[in-house]
Formats: structure tokens, C-alpha cells, sequence
């Protein structure tokens, strides 16, 4: 017991640091070569990442681009060398960076058109040096007291440096890098040479005439004075000259190796995360309560009256749901494609659980870049099996017996509109030479991994879910199905959605707007302790409304096994809505390319968004139902 105490305190502990599996510190000793590599330039306007040399920077005497895991490049990173020359602790005032000593480069027109266009839409510029991002250090006074504003800064950190600006109708371009590297001096014995290790990479990028920038034969340059400078205009309807130079500056610090990631990390809003998940506790909790209470009042008083056998005359009369004991378990219509939704729905819920608390865990850190996206591919392949065995189990129970086809749908229903939809928008980011489009062959990759991994994972799982004893219900099917009564307004299907999805999606909509901000806006999502939390609260708010829900209606109508799964699944129409009105509000989208991904993307969310809810809900009012039938006599 003990052993395990301390490996649950260790696990705890983890939690905080970020030395994730796999990835070593670096040390390097003075005068020992930084490589700097590129990412990608990014755009939050226009959502189409592109490799770095898409644009004329100046090129190394040899490109090569890092080899990438599957979540690299379904991010669209394309890792690759740059010319810039950095070693650890060796400062540079100012150096040219292509090849040539003090020679401008010359811009064709077709190239300075393209690096405004760029600019135009926002462009950032993704380097990375010893696995840490670039960052530019933004510095604002905040709402404080005027006193306290002289001292004072609040800073903050924007990932990447923009690639220009624009004055009026005029493109400006940084050409001029001012890299700051923070080292870390590591604790060695005297006679070793000390070792350091690189904690922090910011730039301050600048706009520099080619006048003004002095260059020599030997590749140096003078910076000017920084009131006397104008910054280097690209023109895009003719060539432009200009020379791409750096500076290096080193310093050090106290902020150690494990740590590093904190600053990109930090988000400014933490105490709304608390807020809003202690608000959400506390609504879902007293929600709970109240509905616990009404619903366990009312089925004890219902079970109480429908098992009394004082007056036989009574009994007779039957009222409520006991009324539909006859029908309740009738099988209902397509029970194939409801299986196979359920399924997929398990197979969602069983990845996104683990993926959570992995990265809860501090497994899946950004540091180790696309292994999120590559862990979650590979989970919902392996979790074929779980919702193979579900859907085969429900099926039998629905007494279905066409199990080889069932299994198939189950394997390839959502998936393959998944697979669909990511198609269509990848032929649209082809068109626009995007290093967001998803190569060929990863993409043959992929259909490998469904139909070699995913597919006979499922019909394993679909083969001995059918094989084993249905779910037992504890009321026979009458042969004649009843009548069902005119159903009131509040009934309908649409009201029941607009009802359901309110307590779930208002417990975790705060958290929503960090996810939609770290998918669009190129931020770094780390809150998976909180997102674990708001997905329990998720978990039991689905389950409660789904379980108040179909009491109501058994009240009146015994179709209740597609409407529960489509009702549950209410949030997500909310989700939708949500998405609809950050796209017009936070987003400054205005192409139709764009406008395309985005809403093709958010689709995607809203239906496996829907699918995990409904299956949720699905499941617990099912159990519901199973519970209080079992709980009445009935000859």
C-alpha cells in the first residue's frame, strides 16, 4: 500500500514540472552552434499555415527538412534549416545574412507582390531554437493606479514575430532579427568547463532601410540610431533591394531547464479557469441535487403505488410510465445505424478520456510538438475494439442478426464522413499551396491505419460484443405495439434538444472559448487538469438531463431509444451557435477559403461533439430505464 501511496504522490508531483518522456535537456558549452529552425508562417485571418521558404528569405547552402511525426503534419510544421549562424554565449551587434557580403537581395516583383500580400494578411513567422519557439515580448501598462504605472509593465508574449506592418497603404517588411537567448548556467564541478542550457528565445523584429544598414566586406553591419531610421518599404509593384541582417545577444538567468515552457504557458486567465469551473461545480451539483431529488421522490412514490396490491380494482387502471412496460423495450427503427453511432460514440468517449488525463499527466507537453493530434489518431484506432463490443452488444439486444454488415457501418459510418469532409477541405488547401494540406501519402497512411488497425479492431470487438448474452430487460414486449396519444408542444423533438443542452453546454462553455482560441488563434492549450474536470462535469450533466428527460417521456410515448441519443446530444447545438458567433465576433475571417475550413473544422467538432454527448446520455438514461421496470411488479 505504501509503495503505491508514493507512486500516486510522484505521479502528483509530475504534474507540475514539464520533463516529459522523450525529450532530454541539451547542453552546450560556450562557443558551441545554436541551430535555428523554421516552422511555418501562420495567419490567424486566413487559417493557411505555409512552409518558410514559401517566401524569398534567404536559404542555407543546403535545405533539409526535419523528419515529422503524424501530428506534425496534419498541423501543417515543416521543420526545416535556416542560415542563421548562433553559438551559445557569443554575442553578434549586427550580420548579413545571405551569403553575399554588403550585396542587396533583389525582390522580383511576383516576390514583393507576395511578401504584401503576406503582410496583408497578418503573417507570422514560426523559428524554433534548441526545441523552444519564438516569442515577442509585448509591454502594456495595465487599468492600475496612475503611481503605480511609472513602475510598473505588464508583459506579455505573442508566439512567432510578425512578418511586417502597414502604414496607410504602404507594406513594411522586419528584416532586421534582434534574437535574445536566455542560457541557464548549469552546476559543474570546478575543473569542468561550465555547461549552459537554452530557457527562453525572444525576437524584436525591425523594419531597416538597405541606406540605412552600413555593410562591410567581411558581413557586419551598423545598426542606426533608433530615432534616424525609415523602415524598408516593399513595394509590390516594382523590385525591391534590401539585406536580411541579425543580431545575438545572450543573457542569462535563473529560470531553470524544467521551466522553460512556463512562459508560453502562462495564461493570463487563470482565475477565470477557477472561477468558471468552481461556478460550474457548483450550478451542475445543486442542478443535480434538486433533479436527484425530484426524481427519486416521484419514482419512489410511482413504484410505491404501481406495487400495491391492496386494491386489485386500482391496478388495473394503469397510469404513467408503467403504462408502457409493454412497449418500452420494443426495438426501434434502423437499430443498425443507432448501434453503429453508439460505437463510434464509445470509441470517442474511450480517446478523449485517456488523452485528458495523459496530458493531465504532463505526458503530451507542446514541447514534444503534434503529439496530441498523433496520440488521439492512433487512440481512436485502437479503441475499435471497446466500440465494436458495445455496438455488437446493443445490436443483439436490438435483435439484430446481420452482425458482418453492422460491424462495417459501425467501422466506417463516422469515420468515413470524418474522412469526407477532411478530404473536401484539403483539396481546397491543395489549391492554395498550404502546408496546412495533408500530403499524399500520409494521407494513403491514414487509410491504412482505419482499414488495417481500425476495422478488424472493430469487427474483433463487434464479433464478441454479438457473441455474448444481450442486456438482460426486465419487462416482456408485448406482440401488438399500443397507440401513442397526441403528444403536447413541449414534446417535440427540437424543444427536448433546446431544454437538454442548456445545463451541459453552460458548464463548460468558459472553457470552450481557450479551446476555440488555441484551434484559431495559434495559441498553446496546457489546462488539461482543468479540462479533465470540466469533462467529468460534462459527463454528469449529460447523464442527469438525459435521465429527467426520458422520465418525462415514458410518461407518454415508449419511443424513447433514438430520441434520448439526439436529445442528449443537445449541447451540441449550442456548440454550434457558440461557433457561429466567435467566427463573427473574435475572428477577423473575410475570404471564402477561410471561411470554408473553419466551418468545415467546427462541423466536425459539432458532430462528434454530439455523438460523445449522446452517447452518454444515451447509455445512462438506458440503465435509468432498465432500473425502474426492474423495480415494479408486473404480471
Amino acid at each position: 500500500r505504501f509503495r503505491y501511496l508514493l507512486l500516486l504522490l510522484w505521479l502528483l508531483h509530475g504534474t507540475d514540472s514539464f520533463y516529459v518522456p522523450g525529450v532530454a535537456p541539451i547542453n552546450f558549452r560556450r562557443n558551441d552552434p545554436v541551430e535555428i529552425k523554421a516552422v511555418k508562417l501562420t495567419s490567424s485571418r486566413t487559417q493557411l499555415p505555409y512552409e518558410y521558404y514559401s517566401l524569398p528569405f534567404c536559404q542555407p547552402g543546403k535545405i533539409t527538412y526535419k523528419a515529422e511525426n503524424l501530428g506534425e503534419v496534419l498541423r501543417g510544421d515543416r521543420i526545416v534549416n535556416t542560415p542563421f549562424q548562433v553559438s551559445m554565449n557569443v554575442e553578434k551587434t549586427c550580420e548579413v545574412l545571405c551569403n553575399l557580403p554588403n550585396k542587396a537581395v533583389t525582390l522580383t516583383v511576383e516576390q514583393s507582390k507576395l511578401i504584401a500580400e503576406r503582410i496583408r494578411e497578418d503573417y507570422y513567422v514560426h523559428l524554433i531554437a534548441d526545441n523552444l519557439p519564438v516569442a515577442t515580448r509585448l509591454e502594456f501598462y495595465s487599468n492600475r493606479e496612475e503611481e503605480e504605472k511609472k513602475k510598473e509593465k505588464d508583459v506579455q508574449f505573442e508566439h512567432g514575430y510578425r512578418l511586417g506592418f502597414m502604414d496607410g497603404n504602404k507594406f513594411y517588411l522586419h528584416n532586421h532579427l534582434s534574437f535574445i537567448l536566455y542560457y541557464h548556467r548549469e552546476d559543474v564541478e570546478e575543473s569542468q568547463e561550465p555547461t549552459y542550457r537554452v530557457v527562453r528565445f525572444e525576437v524584436i523584429p525591425q523594419s531597416i532601410k538597405l541606406e540605412d544598414l552600413k555593410a562591410d566586406e567581411k558581413s557586419m553591419c551598423t545598426l542606426p540610431e533608433a530615432t534616424g531610421s525609415a523602415p524598408q518599404e516593399i513595394d509590390p509593384t516594382k523590385e525591391n533591394q534590401l539585406l536580411f541582417t541579425y543580431s545575438v545577444h545572450w543573457e542569462e538567468s535563473d529560470i531553470k531547464w524544467a521551466s522553460r515552457w512556463d512562459t508560453y504557458l502562462t495564461m493570463s486567465d487563470v482565475q477565470i479557469h477557477w472561477f468558471s469551473i468552481i461556478n460550474s461545480v457548483v450550478v451542475v451539483f445543486f442542478l443535480s441535487g434538486i433533479l436527484s431529488m425530484i426524481i427519486i421522490r416521484t419514482l419512489r412514490k410511482d413504484i410505491a403505488n404501481y406495487n400495491k396490491e391492496d386494491d386489485i380494482e386500482d391496478t388495473m387502471e394503469e397510469s404513467g410510465w408503467k403504462l408502457v412496460h409493454g412497449d418500452v423495450f420494443r426495438p426501434p427503427q434502423y437499430p443498425m445505424i443507432l448501434s453503429s453511432l453508439l460505437g463510434s460514440g464509445i470509441q470517442l468517449f474511450c480517446m478523449i478520456l485517456i488523452v485528458i488525463f495523459v496530458a493531465m499527466l504532463g505526458m503530451l507537453s507542446p514541447s514534444s510538438r503534434g503529439a496530441l493530434m498523433t496520440t488521439a489518431c492512433f487512440l481512436f484506432m485502437f479503441m475499435g475494439v471497446f466500440g465494436g463490443f458495445f455496438a455488437g452488444r446493443l445490436y443483439r439486444t436490438l435483435k439484430g442478426h446481420r452482425w458482418k454488415k453492422g460491424a462495417f457501418c459501425t467501422a466506417t459510418l463516422y469515420p468515413g464522413v470524418v474522412f469526407g469532409i477532411c478530404f473536401v477541405l484539403n483539396c481546397f488547401i491543395w489549391g492554395k499551396h498550404s502546408s496546412g494540406a495533408v500530403p499524399f501519402p500520409t494521407m494513403v497512411a491514414l487509410l491504412c491505419m482505419w482499414f488495417g488497425i481500425s476495422l478488424p479492431l472493430v469487427y474483433l470487438g463487434y464479433y464478441f460484443g454479438f457473441r455474448k448474452q444481450p442486456y438482460d430487460n426486465p419487462v416482456r414486449t408485448n406482440q401488438i405495439p399500443r397507440q401513442i396519444p397526441e403528444q403536447r408542444w413541449y414534446m417535440n423533438k427540437f424543444v427536448g434538444i433546446l431544454m437538454a443542452g442548456i445545463l451541459p453546454f453552460g458548464a463548460m462553455f468558459i472553457e470552450l472559448f481557450f479551446i476555440f482560441s488555441a484551434i484559431w488563434e495559434n495559441q498553446f492549450y496546457y489546462l488539461f487538469g482543468f479540462l479533465f474536470l470540466v469533462f467529468i462535469i460534462l459527463v454528469v450533466s449529460c447523464s442527469q438531463i438525459s435521465i429527467v428527460m426520458v422520465y418525462f417521456q415514458l410518461c407518454q410515448d415508449y419511443r424513447w431509444w433514438w430520441r434520448t441519443f439526439l436529445v442528449s446530444g443537445g449541447s451540441a447545438f449550442y456548440v454550434m451557435i457558440y461557433a457561429i458567433f466567435y467566427f463573427v465576433n473574435k475572428l477577423d475571417i473575410v475570404e471564402f477559403i477561410p471561411s470554408l475550413l473553419y466551418f468545415g473544422y467546427t462541423a466536425l467538432m459539432v458532430l462528434s461533439f454530439w455523438l460523445l454527448t449522446g452517447t452518454i446520455g444515451f447509455y445512462a438514461a438506458y440503465m435509468f430505464v432498465r432500473k425502474i421496470y426492474a423495480a415494479v411488479k408486473i404480471d
